[in-house]
């Protein structure tokens, strides 16, 4: 299978060789042979196996078609034809964005058809990227907008403007961004302060706002209850530590929680627990991970491992990390598995045969919540193409493209059950 650019010149899907003395192994409880996981034994594609497509928004040039084999399991075609939950979109940290979109028939056997999309926006700075309803929200950061798209077609529908947006979130009618209000600016005596921008998702249109700490970035809603991770990154080294809680209904802050200095993520998972990370001063303060519990708003354990980004998916919290370190004057590279439950690290390194090892800086991460299938970015340089590698549950690589430059964001799709391709369902 090859991936074409544009221009012209070509780039290749590459899949791990599997020799015929390729070992079965454990999954799911039983043993699967290399048939049963999507290939033969010189690597090959079966006809009955089942593919699945990416959409990905690149800089500079158009990427064509990008395919991940699941295994032929009864279980997993069941599960993709009643949910049809589809890897849709991949958004870049850089600006000029395409999107190449890739629809498919789920019916086993079936190659997936190809559209080649390209949004002619200009952009810079991709930062968030999230489906809500029927739409798809972009937020460019450096150009000061959220572009919105029809999830399907990609049809740009309209823009909202708001200064340094950062990231997005939804409840009802409105979805919620936060900002940074003021310009790009490294500056110790920073006194812009941020905020949460609410707009209605029918309209488009800015409905109020509500002040926060100083560089808020991601937000999460529980219940009734906003919770916005404050980060004061512009005012090294004088970082903020708190999140701040805001009451929906009022569109006011309640107060803050003091947590850790520099906070970045904060999501929710199936226990009703938030999960903020810090950041640290990379200098002497290390970056960690903790738990807050909103029911009491306290932090309720902390764990010593850095976290540039996660995923949640059932018990499971998936992160990677490129921790920076002023004294060392080194990154720490982490691929780690936190048990939601007993909040342990069950796994420092989810990946398995070795490819860690090509891996530069992992920037992105997104778990599909059906097949476990971990979808992981390279930064690389942050100024040259980087690479999004595809995962089996199992740790080893199904397969690697190169991209635009910082691969960073994804948005699942879900598609209808029954799906119209080149007008044949």
């Amino acid at each position: 299978i090859m991936v074409s650019l544009a221009q012209g010149s070509q780039l290749g899907i590459q899949r791990p060789e599997i020799g015929a003395d390729h070992h079965a192994h454990q999954i799911d409880g039983r043993q699967d042979s290399a048939d049963d996981q999507g290939c033969n034994a010189h690597g090959a594609i079966p006809r009955a196996g089942l593919r699945r497509g990416i959409c990905i928004l690149t800089q500079h040039k158009r990427l064509s078609i990008q395919t991940d084999l699941l295994r032929h399991d009864p279980r997993i075609l069941r599960d993709m034809q009643a949910a049809s939950l589809l890897p849709a979109y991949l958004l870049h940290d850089r600006h000029d964005l395409r999107i190449i979109l890739v629809q498919h028939d789920i019916r086993a056997g079936l190659l997936p058809d190809t559209v080649d999309k390209f949004l002619d926006f200009i952009c810079d700075v991709g930062n968030d990227l999230q489906i809500y309803g029927s739409r798809l929200y972009a937020v460019i950061n450096c150009s000061n907008k959220i572009e919105v798209m029809d999830a399907k077609t990609t049809k740009r529908i309209g823009q909202i403007d708001v200064p340094n947006c950062r990231y997005l979130c939804f409840h009802g009618q409105y979805g919620y961004i936060t900002s940074y209000a003021g310009p790009v600016s490294l500056d110790a005596s920073h006194a812009q302060i941020g905020y949460v921008a609410r707009f209605d998702t029918a309209t488009l249109e800015i409905t109020g706002t509500c002040l926060v700490g100083y560089q808020p970035d991601e937000l999460v809603i529980v219940g009734n209850k906003m919770y916005v991770a404050n980060s004061g990154g512009y005012m090294v080294p004088n970082y903020e530590n708190t999140l701040s809680v805001i009451n929906i209904t009022t569109f006011t802050e309640e107060k803050r929680i003091p947590v850790a200095i520099n906070l970045h993520r904060v999501r929710l998972d199936k226990n009703g627990l938030l999960w903020v990370t810090s950041r640290g001063d990379y200098y002497d303060v290390p970056a960690k991970l903790y738990c807050v519990d909103p029911k009491t708003d306290q932090v309720i354990d902390e764990l010593d491992i850095a976290v540039s980004n996660l995923d949640i998916v059932g018990d499971s919290l998936y992160a990677c990390a490129t921790a920076w370190n002023y004294v060392t004057m080194e990154n720490s590279v982490l691929y780690s598995i936190v048990d939601i439950n007993t909040h342990k690290v069950v796994c420092d390194n989810f990946i398995t045969d070795g490819t860690d090892q090509n891996i530069k800086k992992p920037y992105g991460i997104k778990v599909h919540p059906l097949t476990r299938d971990i979808y992981l970015t390279d930064a690389k340089n942050y100024v040259t193409p980087g690479t999004l590698y595809c995962f089996a549950p199992d740790g080893t690589m199904r397969w690697s493209v190169r991209t635009g430059d910082i691969p960073a964001h994804f948005a699942f799709l879900e598609m209808p059950r029954e799906l119209s391709l080149n007008g044949e369902k």
